[in-house]
């Protein structure tokens, strides 16, 4: 931990040196929250967001704000490691792995043209009586094995052993959006009726777990969560099939799975308290988990130290230091391709409209790493050879 912030109700405990304005404005917000609990954790990742900061971690007693589990509920990252090495004639097979993922797994705004198979979606739920996922189900069976757009992405990587790994990004797509756009409407309309003495500008309302509506929201956000899993898991057999068909021999381990936009019942400091993670991943004692660089460095998977003081949480990856339309405007479209050419990554900076996810657009993740040895500790580097994205 870097630094303290005592000048609100609850203490700010940070994980960085340097923190922007608004990103201070909102943690504030966060703190001074009737019902958050004990302190408000950042991680070395952390930028502001809509309402709680990205990179945000808060406990609440027995409440949950829609906005602080985000839009894009469930987001994560799945990764594998192969039993196969890397070598010449693999590299050279590489342009064509990356034109069969883009043929199979649908990118950006693209949606499967027929529904997928039910037994791939979450199971275990009572869909009827959830107002959004009913509404939403028959979309979301054409949305479950894509990737989405903006920071998500597949990428092939290598281990310091030179071990390949696969490591996808993505989330619940548009029904995690429904979801949360419906409940923190509900709240907002409700913390107005409540005379609530959370401040609109914010963009914190909230549900408490005496109401109906925080139970719905509750149940709703988690069949997200397993929903994301679910696309993941779907996009990650597309892509493995297509390296059983480059080649056929190849074997894959387990897959390591962590969500960064959710909440959950935990016991901390002797208290169940729902703790929201938004852009920040849990990290309880010897709990493996992944933290993304960007396309042109290094990725990590980690396993977690159990910390109390971050509520066993870590960073999701290495953040933005650019905003995407700043990035556009003022990096160097030649000099952010040369780099990535220089490395020998098979990248997706294509285009100008592309450079909002250069390498020079986020933050240091070795920087990220070092600022959180406290939190996680690294057990395999990885190093990208291509990357995909939406």
């Amino acid at each position: 931990m870097k630094r303290i912030i005592d000048t609100e109700r609850i203490p700010i405990k940070l994980w960085l040196d340097e923190i922007d304005d608004n990103t201070l404005f909102q943690v504030k917000n966060l703190a001074n929250l009737p019902f958050a609990f004990k302190h408000i954790a950042l991680m070395p990742d952390a930028h502001s967001g809509y309402g709680m900061p990205i990179g945000g971690v808060m406990a609440a007693d027995s409440a949950i704000v829609p906005n602080a589990v985000g839009v894009d509920i469930g987001c994560g990252m799945c990764a594998v490691k192969t039993d196969m090495k890397f070598t010449p004639s693999i590299q050279k097979q590489l342009s064509k792995i990356v034109d069969e993922i883009k043929e199979r797994v649908p990118l950006g705004f693209d949606h499967h043209k027929k529904v997928q198979d039910e037994g791939l979606m979450p199971q275990g739920y009572d869909i009827e009586n959830m107002h959004v996922v009913k509404k939403e189900y028959k979309s979301a069976l054409k949305q479950i094995g894509t990737l989405g757009g903006g920071n998500h992405f597949i990428e092939i990587q290598r281990d310091k052993e030179d071990f390949i790994w696969l490591m996808i990004h993505s989330g619940s797509r548009n029904l995690g959006k429904k979801v949360a756009d419906h409940y923190n409407k509900i709240a907002k309309k409700l913390n107005k009726q409540w005379n609530s003495p959370v401040p609109p500008k914010a963009d914190l309302a909230y549900l408490p777990f005496t109401t109906e509506e925080a139970h719905r929201y509750f149940e709703e956000m988690n069949y997200c969560v397993d929903f994301a899993l679910a696309n993941r898991k779907l996009m990650l057999t597309r892509v493995q099939e297509i390296f059983v068909d480059f080649f056929p021999n190849i074997k894959f381990g387990e897959i390591i799975n962590i969500a960064h936009n959710y909440a959950k019942w935990e016991k901390h400091f002797g208290k169940n308290v729902v703790v929201h993670r938004k852009g920040a991943t849990s990290a309880h004692l010897g709990e493996f988990g992944i933290i993304p660089g960007s396309q042109g460095t290094k990725s990590y998977i980690v396993v977690g130290l159990g910390n109390p003081e971050s509520f066993s949480s870590c960073s999701h990856g290495a953040s933005r230091i650019m905003g995407r339309n700043e990035a556009i405007r003022n990096l160097s479209f030649e000099e952010e391709v040369r780099k990535l050419n220089k490395k020998g990554i098979l990248h997706s900076i294509r285009t100008h409209r592309d450079l909002d996810e250069a390498p020079s657009a986020y933050k240091n993740i070795q920087q990220v790493m070092l600022d959180q040895e406290d939190l996680v500790k690294i057990v395999v580097e990885l190093s990208p050879l291509a990357v995909i994205k939406g």
